[in-house]
């Protein structure tokens, strides 16, 4: 860095300190040289500028004030004067002196013997190396960086090659708000939310407040997305020198690399998963797949295992039973919890499948924990777990499979009530839908109320909100014709016209069962 002291320290520049300013004055950087005569330089001289001047607005008919010139050059914020002995004035003068050292500002004589021009020539000298060091050292990091990301160290590896040569507090945080890595950073879960609630804002700010921790510098971390992560400095960006936001900026770009690829492994997982549960799906002739699937996820298939099916409760807002980073939380989750889980999202839930060897009351125990971790993730959303039956070996896993996403579309269509439950705590009539496969189901719903459903499609007829509104209300002809907004009569007929279609009276409790499990079993799964 161009400095006072370093123009001072090269003996070439025959340099003599006569005042040395404030403190820390001579170790300040100095921006460039501004070789002026004027009386009044402060137009024209840049903050941190080092004025160069032969005195000679002293001479001529109206001298110059000394200590007027140097309050001009203090209030340009000049950072000190150097004064250029000549054969007609062999030594500094002593009101030049004297006005410098009351104003604080630093004063240096040069020979008579050297020019300005080879101040010049040092600084641009100084400026070079500088620059030389500091791509040099670019490179350097780059290199080690570049290692780092190519032998598996991830971004813990990335912060570890910040700190060789800048002792700073440093943290990478995701999108969702989880901690990928820190080194001298110590954060709580509040905080790693605001980070990633920083990240989310557009346009995207340079600080993030994290309470107790003070501000922090947020470098983006780009990947397959607009942002995924950022690298957090925990100094404000006052603080922070220019090598050390360049070397910040540096690694950002490298963890890009790094998130990507974590983005790649996680989606051919998820893939994985997603395949899987085709798999358990698709009955007994794919059971050695899944056998072998579940092994890549770290599942013991040959033990016993069991099912969490995961949504979320129906809202005001738009019917998302799933939101983006669900199944990254979920498996998160049992990461923590050091149980190995192949976890693979739908559009209705997030099923997981994991090894059991612990007795079943724990299963809820574990459900429960699952959904005080997803709340704060997903802030005003309320998670719900359904557990299915534990199966013997990956061979029995359709059923539970079947049974754990039926108790959690359960639980996720009420306003209340428990927010984790087994598939055999759910009403009876759940229980018989649920021993038999969805295909039956989709055929016996089909059968019973297929030509109902035509009647509307063709007519836009609404005569199957009639019918669930009919059995929401138990059979209550006032009060379902008050929720439908029609008159009683109307209601009558429609009914009458479901009975011709459905070939089911709703005034028989037979026939009313029948629409009634067809309509659960239309709507399952």
């Amino acid at each position: 860095m161009l400095t006072l002291r370093a123009l001072l320290a090269d003996p070439t520049l025959e340099l003599r300190l006569l005042v040395a300013g404030g403190p820390g004055a001579l170790d300040d950087e100095v921006v460039w040289v501004h070789n002026t005569e004027l009386p009044d330089p402060s137009p024209y001289v840049r903050e941190r500028e080092l004025v160069l001047t032969n005195g000679l607005w002293l001479e001529g008919e109206r001298p110059a004030d000394p200590a007027q010139f140097v309050a001009n050059i203090r209030r340009a914020s000049a950072a000190g004067v150097v004064f250029g002995l000549r054969a007609e004035r062999t030594s500094t003068p002593p009101e030049l002196v004297e006005a410098c050292d009351a104003a604080g500002v630093p004063l240096l004589e040069i020979s008579v013997r050297v020019p300005f021009t080879e101040v010049t020539r040092a600084a641009a000298a100084i400026y070079a190396e500088q620059r030389q060091s500091a791509l040099v050292g670019m490179v350097r990091r780059g290199n080690a960086l570049a290692a780092a990301i190519s032998h598996g160290a991830g971004a813990s590896g990335v912060l570890a090659v910040l700190r060789r040569d800048h002792d700073l507090p440093l943290a990478v945080v995701d999108r969702m708000g989880r901690l990928l890595a820190a080194v001298g950073a110590d954060l709580h879960a509040d905080q790693l939310t605001a980070a990633a609630e920083a990240l989310a804002r557009r346009p995207r700010p340079l600080e993030v407040e994290l309470g107790a921790a003070g501000r922090a510098t947020l470098f983006s971390v780009g990947a397959v997305g607009d942002a995924d992560a950022a690298l957090l400095c925990l100094r404000p960006v006052t603080a922070l020198d220019r090598a050390e936001r360049d070397a910040l900026d540096q690694a950002a770009r490298f963890l890009s690399l790094e998130v990507a690829r974590q983005q790649t492994v996680q989606a051919i997982e998820q893939r994985f998963a997603s395949e899987l549960l085709d798999m358990i799906l698709s009955g007994a002739h794919r059971a050695a797949e899944v056998a072998g699937r579940l092994r890549a996820f770290g599942v013991d298939p040959d033990g016993p295992l069991t099912v969490c099916a995961v949504a979320f409760r129906a809202s005001a807002e738009p019917d998302t039973p799933t939101l983006p980073g669900m199944v990254e939380a979920i498996t998160d989750f049992f990461l923590a919890e050091s149980l190995p889980a192949a976890v693979a999202g739908g559009s209705q839930d997030v099923a997981a499948v994991l090894p059991w060897r612990q007795s079943t009351p724990d299963v809820p125990d574990l459900a429960a924990r699952l959904v005080a971790a997803l709340a704060p993730r997903f802030p005003g959303r309320a998670p719900v777990v359904g557990i299915g039956e534990t199966a013997s070996s990956a061979a029995e896993l359709r059923g539970p499979l079947a049974q754990s996403r039926e108790a959690a579309r359960v639980l996720r269509g009420r306003r209340g009530g428990p927010d984790v439950a087994t598939f055999g705590e759910l009403g009876g009539y759940r229980l018989l839908l649920g021993l038999h496969e969805g295909e039956q189901l989709r055929r016996f719903a089909d059968s019973v109320l297929g030509p109902m459903r035509e009647h509307d499609r063709r007519r836009g007829g609404e005569l199957e909100t009639t019918l669930r509104a009919f059995l929401d209300h138990d059979g209550h002809w006032a009060a379902t014709a008050a929720a439908l907004y029609v008159h009683v009569n109307t209601l009558r007929n429609r009914l009458t016209r479901i009975a011709e279609l459905t070939g089911r009276d709703v005034g028989r409790t037979a026939d009313r069962a029948d629409l009634f499990l067809a309509l659960e079993a239309g709507t399952g799964g």
